[in-house]
């Protein structure tokens, strides 16, 4: 199961759906509070304001779905498929992702601070304007990828394989340059002096 900040333990499920059909569907009425989807098919599905908290999927296919301004707080995913998935000013606060797919998933704007994506493959994600404060990314797979303009302060990177990424434009404050794969990434100037002063160097005009 995935692990939380600080330990703390998963919501408890208080209803169970079990292999539903949301094939195409538009869900933007759903509003489900701890409930266990297991093998859920959300291929094709479209929501706009949708709600989904504290609850957990299992095996959940989100192939191809398109998602705006939907909340998934504080769930957790396990083994979920997000391929070609897009997430649109979503918010994400507190959800952790174990086990699961996200080639080719595109998540632009809203809030996934607190997430817990510690080890996920994400080098065929895109991520771009989104505020992903304090959340645990060790030993992620960004190498080739793209997190551009994201908040990553206070986020555990340690670890973490950022070679050849585009991190133009992200707080990447709280990185440890010898504690994560740098080679090759994408930065601006001001965030190259960032990282020569975290190694403790003096950067100066001239």
């Amino acid at each position: 199961m995935a692990e939380r900040k600080h330990g703390e333990a998963a919501p408890a499920m208080e209803v169970t759906v079990a292999s539903a059909d949301w094939y195409g569907l538009d869900i933007s009425d759903r509003n489900h509070s701890r409930t266990l989807f297991s093998d859920l098919d959300m291929t094709e599905a479209t929501s706009a304001g949708a709600v989904f908290k504290e609850c957990t999927f299992r095996r959940a296919k989100f192939n191809c779905s398109r998602h705006e301004a939907s909340a998934f707080i504080n769930c957790t995913f396990v083994g979920c498929n997000f391929y070609d998935v897009v997430f649109n000013d979503c918010k994400f606060v507190g959800s952790m992702f174990e086990a699961c797919k996200f080639d080719a998933t595109s998540i632009k704007g809203g809030n996934w601070s607190f997430v817990g994506l510690q080890g996920a493959d994400l080098r065929s994600a895109a991520i771009a304007d989104v505020v992903m404060r304090e959340a645990d990314l060790t030993g992620v797979r960004c190498d080739g990828g793209s997190m551009t303009g994201v908040d990553l302060s206070g986020a555990a990177l340690d670890r973490g394989n950022f070679i050849g990424c585009d991190l133009r434009g992200s707080d990447i404050s709280t990185i440890a340059p010898e504690a994560v794969a740098l080679k090759r990434a994408v930065i601006t100037i001001d965030q190259a002096v960032m990282i020569c002063e975290a190694m403790g160097l003096v950067v100066r005009a001239s």
